[in-house]
């Protein structure tokens, strides 16, 4: 009895589909990708043997270095509401543009009476320019109070929902600066922060 010849077909696969999906695919990551924000002077955060992830959004982030305190708070509509209540608090009138250009600013460290001008600055020129930090004496000027109060009112009326409040301090800052930026979260009655740190690598054995 003879042998049945199996046809041999072409193993040639269409690859166009699945390239259509990868090329979909990394478009969404990268545009939904959140950038890291470049901070304004060096923060060499201290280590720590035990992580917990912070949250993804709503997160309002305090950078400390130098001596100075940086500000920044997730949610274009949150920055702009805040800035516009901020602005109305000390009498400062911001415009659509510079509300607008507030919005793309990651971080920033200047007294209020500054920002009109740091934000009249291009990309390159605010990255060159020395920010001497958001005042937060507790006795006189306490500016970062007023930042903290009021985009924590804008969160909770915008999203109904608490900011997560973040502090990221150089691990070589002192401690009276730290210990102020507690208290002024303590007089707003936040007992309940975050500090970011890095993993400790372990011991090598």
């Amino acid at each position: 009895m003879a042998r049945v010849k199996v046809p041999r077909k072409s193993t040639h696969i269409d690859m166009t589909a699945m390239c259509d999906v990868a090329f979909l695919l990394l478009t969404f990551f990268i545009l939904t990708a959140k950038p890291r924000p470049q901070d304004p002077v060096p923060v060499d955060i201290p280590p720590s043997s035990y992580e917990v992830p912070i949250a993804d959004e709503n997160v309002l982030l305090l950078t400390v270095g130098q001596g100075k305190v940086f500000y920044t708070v997730d949610g274009a509509d949150i920055r702009k509401q805040t800035l516009i209540q901020m602005g109305q608090k000390y009498n400062i009138n911001f415009t659509p543009e510079e509300q607008n250009k507030f919005i793309g600013t990651n971080i920033f460290g200047v007294p209020i009476n500054q920002l009109k001008y740091f934000l009249s600055l291009d990309v390159n020129q605010r990255k060159n320019f020395k920010q001497t930090g958001i005042p937060h004496d507790t006795t006189a000027n306490n500016e970062l109070s007023d930042w903290i109060r009021e985009a924590r009112k804008v969160g909770a009326s915008l999203h109904n929902k608490a900011l997560f409040i973040a502090i990221k301090g150089d691990n070589r800052e002192e401690y009276p600066t730290i210990k102020k930026l507690i208290t002024v979260l303590q007089k707003q009655k936040v007992n309940k922060f975050s500090l970011i740190t890095t993993l400790r690598a372990a011991p090598k054995k």
